[in-house]
């Protein structure tokens, strides 16, 4: 099992989540999260007052998924979040020890 965790921009998470059902994924954890990448963040003018924003609102999704469907779940999230302009965000990829459905006591895959 593989844990797939994409840092996105926030009017992007509808078209990946829609993108992520055909593929058979059931089930996503979505985080409003703040950071900076390369962009550093960007400078806004509010009430005439120019002013720097270091930290961008970006969401983060996590979806537990088979090892088998990594690729195909990577390459959704990653062509339907790219917008081609600096902060599209990440992609990471991480392996899953072990998961257990808290009410049925299912493990591993079958508790996906």
């Amino acid at each position: 099992m593989k844990l797939v965790m994409a840092v996105i921009k926030p009017f992007k998470l509808d078209e990946v989540r829609e993108a992520l059902t055909p593929l058979g994924v059931q089930g996503l954890t979505v985080t409003e999260v703040k950071g900076f990448g390369r962009q550093k963040g960007q400078t806004e003018i509010y009430r005439g007052a120019e002013y720097h924003v270091s930290f961008l609102p970006k969401v983060k999704i996590e979806v537990a998924v088979p090892a088998e469907m990594v690729d195909a779940v990577v390459e959704a999230i990653s062509t339907t979040a790219r917008t081609g302009k600096i902060g599209d965000g990440k992609i990471f990829v991480m392996d899953v020890e072990r998961a257990l459905r808290i009410r049925t006591g299912e493990t591993d895959e079958s508790a996906l």
